[in-house]
């Protein structure tokens, strides 16, 4: 599934992207699907998923073929992303996750480090997850406090991480941490740490709106002491590292968006065409009509933006910066809206947990706050916007 992104005609998805959908759909619709609403009512793991995926080969997609991966593209991989979160944001976090986790190592780790962590991953050793945001440091990740101190061949960690996703599951964690803090964001280093390294620990899990079938957790550090080999990059490149895994990792969570947002179209037009009031289906009326007719628009204007965002990423186009935030931000955006009118398209058997319209809200809602809020997205998009205009002038 290597090399796609320059293949398949502008605005079309290739053979093979669409054979992907046909198979992730029918997986995620058998294996997935029916245990959604007992994972949101028991905020568990989605386990069923998590096997059903590994067997499949969806867990982590975006894995290189040299490392056993399956070698999905970009928008290979946003298709994943993308028909899980139809039935299951929580399950579709697992394919997300792992690729937020180890593209740090993918994208600037050294060879050994890609042979050892990718290739685990790729095998279903452990999932990886991605150690950024603390305490007193979310929207300003420069300013985070967790240390690491070089001591011979090893660095020893120190600090807290907060917001981790899927946190205890995961196997292995790429952490930022501060290396040199007369140096700001150039004193940040990244490294992969261990579940099973001496002093790390985990907090108990977040008690959430959405995505309960998630853990999110702290991930403290007491004195890790880690191999140097296990620094991604080089000492100083942490925070680069970091925002470039973002760049492409945003147009993951834009796939969650439009999934969840097709997800509670679909069934908001089924229960349309099949309710009945003043003695004909819902459908029929213009009001309702005019609404439905809306929410398609923005999920295929949202589609669309995701999908020419993953190209920008399978490419590294120069761009990608002002895509990744922009379809994150409008994606969820739409996300949010449209499974709010699902709700209201069912009226009050849409605000019931007897009806997946409401899980699909309060799962929204996530898309529009991790991996950077979205005033931090269009914060992003302003400054590269100017900085265009200004490079020209």
């Amino acid at each position: 599934m290597t090399g796609m992104a320059d293949e398949y005609p502008l605005y079309a998805l290739s053979e093979e992207h669409r054979e992907i959908r046909k198979v992730v759909r029918e997986l995620a619709e058998e294996k997935i699907a029916p245990f959604a609403t007992e994972v949101d009512e028991e905020a568990r793991y989605p386990q069923e998923a998590a096997d059903a995926l590994l067997a499949a080969d969806f867990h982590a997609p975006h894995v290189p073929e040299q490392y056993g991966g399956a070698g999905a593209d970009a928008l290979a991989t946003v298709i994943v992303i993308e028909e899980i979160a139809r039935v299951c944001v929580s399950s579709s976090l697992i394919p997300a996750v792992n690729k937020l986790g180890s593209l740090p190592v993918q994208i600037a780790g050294s060879e050994e480090l890609k042979a050892t962590y990718l290739t685990k991953l790729a095998k279903g050793e452990g999932g990886f997850s991605y150690c950024l945001s603390e305490p007193e440091a979310g929207s300003d990740a420069g300013g985070m406090s967790t240390r690491a101190v070089r001591d011979g061949d090893h660095w020893v960690l120190n600090g807290v991480k907060r917001w981790i996703t899927n946190a205890g599951e995961s196997e292995y964690y790429t952490v930022i941490a501060v290396s040199d803090p007369e140096l700001r964001t150039r004193g940040m280093s990244a490294f992969v740490v261990e579940k099973s390294d001496a002093g790390v620990s985990f907090g108990a899990k977040e008690k959430k709106l959405g995505i309960k079938g998630s853990p999110t957790r702290e991930v403290y550090f007491d004195n890790v002491r880690i191999p140097a080999d296990r620094m991604i990059g080089a000492e100083g490149t942490g925070f680069e590292t970091a925002m470039r895994t973002l760049d492409h990792t945003r147009v993951t969570i834009a796939a969650q968006a439009v999934g969840v947002a097709q997800g509670a179209l679909d069934y908001a037009l089924s229960y349309a065409l099949e309710r009945k009031q003043f003695g004909k289906p819902i459908a029929d009326f213009q009001g309702l009509q005019f609404m439905l007719a809306d929410m398609g628009m923005k999920v295929e204007a949202a589609r669309q933006m995701t999908y020419a965002a993953a190209g920008r990423s399978e490419r590294g186009d120069s761009d990608l910066t002002f895509f990744g935030a922009a379809a994150k931000c409008f994606a969820s955006d739409v996300a949010m809206e449209v499974t709010t009118n699902a709700v209201q398209v069912l009226g009050g058997y849409g605000y019931t947990r007897d009806y997946p319209v409401e899980r699909m809200m309060r799962d929204a809602k996530i898309t529009q706050i991790y991996e950077g809020t979205n005033q931090v997205q269009r914060i992003v998009m302003a400054r590269q916007l100017l900085a265009g205009i200004q490079s020209e002038l």
